[in-house]
């Protein structure tokens, strides 16, 4: 006799619409709009049923939020200068897509309770880290870089900066803020 299943298999629906739930509610009231119950009611499920499939609300709201990796369209490869301004604006926008920037607050305000949270988020800057890294090997390599430069190190630097833009002066981080922080940045790499 074949081993069986326990339960029902999921219905990919309620995943699409409970993540378009969140979405919604996010862009609509911010991070305390989003609960379980509006989230259910929206989606057309029920509480349980979000349950079974995510650990607890800010799990549901940063896989709407941050749906994959954030470097599946990153191209390193031009001068330091051009790929830092990528790095940078990448960042800024990812961050500050509407859903992001409304879930950001409530989401690093959960990382403390839910360290799975945290790694979680850090997760989706992992192509982004490897790809930086190798640039930096490259840019020490060609003396563009100082040899003591870390991949990691500036990355989040970046991060920080786009995250406390997003939190202390949201809407004001422009292209020319862009450029500021990429000059900066590439003035405090060079050997």
């Amino acid at each position: 006799m074949g081993a069986r299943s326990a339960g029902r298999p999921r219905d990919p629906r309620i995943e699409r619409a409970a993540l378009e739930a969140v979405r919604s509610l996010l862009t609509e009231g911010g991070y305390a709009a989003v609960t379980v119950a509006a989230v259910a009611a929206r989606a057309g499920t029920t509480k349980a049923a979000l349950y079974r499939r995510w650990p607890a609300l800010p799990h549901l709201v940063h896989e709407a939020a941050f749906p994959g990796e954030l470097a599946l369209d990153l191209h390193l490869g031009a001068d330091l200068v051009t790929d830092l301004a990528g790095v940078v604006r990448g960042t800024r926008d990812a961050l500050c897509a509407p859903v992001a920037a409304a879930a950001l607050p409530g989401l690093l305000a959960e990382v403390t309770t839910w360290p799975d949270l945290h790694a979680a988020m850090l997760e989706r800057f992992t192509g982004v880290f490897r790809a930086l890294d190798e640039r930096i090997r490259v840019a020490v390599h060609a003396g563009e870089a100082h040899p003591d430069t870390r991949a990691d190190d500036l990355l989040r630097l970046v991060i920080g900066a786009v995250l406390s833009g997003v939190l202390l002066t949201p809407g004001r981080l422009d292209d020319a803020w862009v450029e500021r922080l990429t000059v900066t940045l590439a003035r405090s790499l060079r050997p």
